[in-house]
């Protein structure tokens, strides 16, 4: 089915429903072929690897409602030590969204699971069905970042900037790269080099209140959710908050890209990667392609997971 892929054009009413099978529970990802994965392995060239995740106890305060986790250590005074973690939110530093993460208000969750079978500890859709598959394969980086700035129009990092199939695609040809069936799609809009280095304490605390904060990202709409659909990509991550444009227009049904890309396609979403490090890489080196692994936490019925994501070059 890889091979033949239809168009955004040609899904029924826009899904990827039954594309891999009535109970498929992996969506976009069934894209990435042992093939692609072999080829992917010969991008390593110079051993160079590049860790994805933030520190766990990041972003501080917390974004999006969630909680900041406690690490405790046992053991003192005795040859070993273990440690635990209390109000540990796997989505509140670098993540994955698994498909049970978003359902559309009108038609559910992705191939049409049914709501009861969306339980904590079990059901459908769950993370432990990304960290059974494992993620390996080619990535492509589009550096949004250095694309605006050289274009002399740098981004605001505390505004809702939305960034258009045309910026995506301008950077994409200014890059020379292309992106292929299967990818993993990196977007670096330089959004938490921001927050960690350049950010106030005060702009810290207003991003961390829900009715503050403001982003930029992907802009939504059935331009953007047919462009990210014609590349069939397998999964798609970003540097920012929420990978689309913040807040979004829940009021309409094309103001929310997540509404398409998890319960209508199937594409896993990746958020508050670090990605500032293969970033610089390739800008020096003019390579924009790695080799990517990931690793989710295998948790039953899991909402969502650290990525445990590397580039190796």
């Amino acid at each position: 089915m890889t091979e033949k892929l239809p168009a955004y054009s040609e899904l029924p009413d826009g899904r990827a429903w039954g594309l891999w099978g009535e109970d498929d529970q992996l969506g976009c990802l069934n894209k990435i072929t042992p093939e692609a994965v072999t080829a992917a392995a010969k991008l390593v060239r110079k051993g160079a690897v590049f860790p994805l995740n933030l520190r766990i106890d990041r972003p501080d305060p917390p974004l999006h409602g969630r909680g900041a986790v406690k690490v405790t250590m046992v053991g003192e005074g005795t040859n070993g030590r273990d440690d635990y973690l209390d109000n540990f939110w796997p989505q509140a530093s670098s993540q994955w969204d698994s498909l049970r993460h978003i359902r559309h208000p009108r038609d559910g969750f992705y191939n049409g699971v049914a709501d009861k079978d969306i339980f904590a500890g079990g059901g459908k859709l769950g993370i432990e069905n990304m960290a059974r598959r494992g993620i390996a394969g080619r990535a492509v980086l589009l550096d949004l970042e250095r694309y605006f700035r050289a274009a002399g129009r740098p981004l605001g990092f505390s505004s809702s900037t939305p960034v258009t199939t045309a910026d995506l695609e301008a950077c994409r040809e200014a890059q020379g790269v292309e992106i292929r069936t299967g990818d993993i799609l990196l977007l670096h809009f330089g959004w938490l080099r921001w927050y960690t280095r350049d950010a106030t304490a005060e702009e810290r605390l207003a991003l961390g209140d829900r009715s503050l904060h403001r982003a930029p990202g992907l802009a939504p709409g059935e331009e953007m959710a047919s462009y990210l659909w014609d590349l069939h990509i397998a999964a798609i991550a970003a540097d920012n908050s929420a990978l689309e444009m913040w807040p979004p227009d829940r009021d309409r049904e094309d103001g929310f890209l997540h509404w398409k890309l998890i319960p209508h396609f199937g594409m896993p979403i990746g958020e508050l990667w670090w990605l500032a490090d293969l970033a610089d890489d390739c800008a020096a080196d003019g390579v924009w392609e790695c080799f990517f692994t990931s690793a989710p936490l295998n948790v039953p019925g899991g909402v969502g997971s650290p990525p445990n994501a590397l580039a190796l070059k």
